[in-house]
């Protein structure tokens, strides 16, 4: 039985509608007349049933592009009742909440055929690697609701999705031989969740020296989102899992963003986005140039994200065409910018990944997040099976001033464990300023 199907068909959602369309939609013949018209189909829809979106893009002109404003996430924090489009309710909309991870959290909703057609996209790409919703059982670390009605919600969705949930608020050794106990006795297809969790059970796992397909056959890939992964994590993953591992990006209010495929290029999601990289001052930057991700989803009526400024930054590839964008990097949101007493500007993560070179080298800490308290000063909190040596907080400090720049204050302080969000995210970096 297609229970996931038959889930969203039983909630108003068609989606085998939404399959048709995607799959006219990658065969369409000229891409660029495609995105053409949905963009100005989806202004002019908006600016006539939006009185919101309208009273937002006064001088908007659906024939020109450059004329379209950019939107925020402030501009977005009212109440949903306020920007719906006229015909659409909480009722007749799937709603829903970001993560809040950029600092900016709202409500929004979709409607349904904009939902399920999101959902055509993830079956579409997921099929990559042989994965079905309705079949494929998945190990997902992920966190969870503790409130009861939420947290039960959760769980029946689980079981719908043919999900197994482990814990991301637990991350100590006891747990993840629980874990691994599950893994041994249960036909895992996929792994998929937080990547900072994902990547504390593979080092328990080297430190027992378990590889986990030889634990778990059934796995064909790991599938890791939300946060960034660095190229040692992957080689870590990908060492202890035995499997391939896969970047997804996304967004909750927009659906998938961009899927790696199995040549390992970040392709975006042209069939229902729309993505753009702007500089500053909202200028188009052509493919190769590094800057903020703007997006905007080409079929939800009931709510507009037209040229949505998703708060990250990021670089599309020299390689990119209309239809196959190419994510080539993503740097990290645009308020983790570290800024320095020099005036030079540098990504949170840049500061982090610095510092990670460095720090975990011998595999004594487990996790740590930097902070920036001054503009000269940052806080490194770290947990560990011991204290990090004097030698190394040297060599900290020093990769730190090469990397970034000298004169830096730099102190560190060693925790039983790290402060994650509500829902079990582990924000890196930090700044206060």
């Amino acid at each position: 039985m297609k229970l996931f199907n038959l889930s969203l068909k039983f909630k108003g959602f068609p989606l085998e509608k939404a399959k048709h369309i995607l799959k006219t939609i990658q065969d369409t013949d000229d891409f660029n007349d495609y995105l053409k018209t949905k963009k100005k189909a989806i202004v002019t829809y908006h600016l006539k049933h939006n009185p919101f979106y309208k009273n937002l893009a006064q001088n908007a002109n659906p024939t020109d592009w450059n004329s379209i404003p950019v939107m925020t996430k402030r501009q977005l924090q009212q109440p949903l009742t306020e920007r719906l489009s006229e015909g659409f309710s909480i009722k007749n909309s799937y709603v829903n909440k970001t993560s809040g991870s950029s600092g900016d959290p709202f409500i929004f909703a979709k409607d349904p055929f904009c939902h399920a057609l999101t959902w055509a996209g993830f079956i579409d790409r997921y099929g990559w690697y042989g994965l079905d919703f309705n079949t494929s059982k998945q190990a997902r670390f992920y966190g969870i609701p503790l409130d009861k009605k939420s947290y039960y919600k959760e769980r029946f969705k689980d079981v719908l999705s043919k999900r197994y949930r482990f814990s991301v608020f637990n991350l100590t050794d006891t747990q993840f031989e629980k874990n691994l106990n599950i893994f041994k006795t249960t036909r895992f297809e996929y792994i998929n969740g937080y990547t900072s969790a994902i990547v504390q059970f593979a080092k328990y796992l080297q430190r027992k020296n378990i590889v986990l397909k030889t634990i778990c056959p059934s796995l064909k890939v790991c599938i890791v989102t939300s946060e960034m992964l660095f190229p040692e994590d992957r080689t870590l993953l990908e060492t202890q899992f035995g499997i391939a591992v896969i970047n997804e990006y996304g967004a909750a209010e927009l659906g998938l963003i961009a899927f790696q495929d199995a040549e390992k290029e970040w392709v975006v999601n042209s069939e229902d986005l729309y993505i753009e990289i702007l500089d500053e001052n909202n200028k188009v930057l052509p493919y190769g140039e590094e800057g903020r991700v703007v997006i905007t989803a080409l079929y939800n009526k009931a709510h507009p994200f037209i040229r949505y400024d998703l708060g990250d930054i990021g670089k599309l590839s020299k390689e990119s065409t209309p239809n196959k964008p190419i994510l080539e990097t993503l740097v990290g949101r645009t308020n983790d910018i570290v800024a320095l007493p020099s005036g030079k500007k540098a990504a949170g993560l840049t500061f982090y990944y610095v510092t990670k070179t460095v720090i975990e080298k011998d595999g004594n800490v487990k996790e740590f997040i930097i902070e920036q308290l001054k503009l000269d000063t940052f806080k490194i909190s770290y947990t560990s099976a011991y204290e990090l040596s004097e030698e190394k907080l040297t060599d900290i400090k020093n990769a730190i001033s090469k990397y970034l720049e000298p004169n830096l204050m730099v102190f560190f302080e060693r925790k039983p464990s790290l402060d994650r969000s509500n829902r079990g995210k582990l924000k890196q970096f930090k700044s206060y300023l």
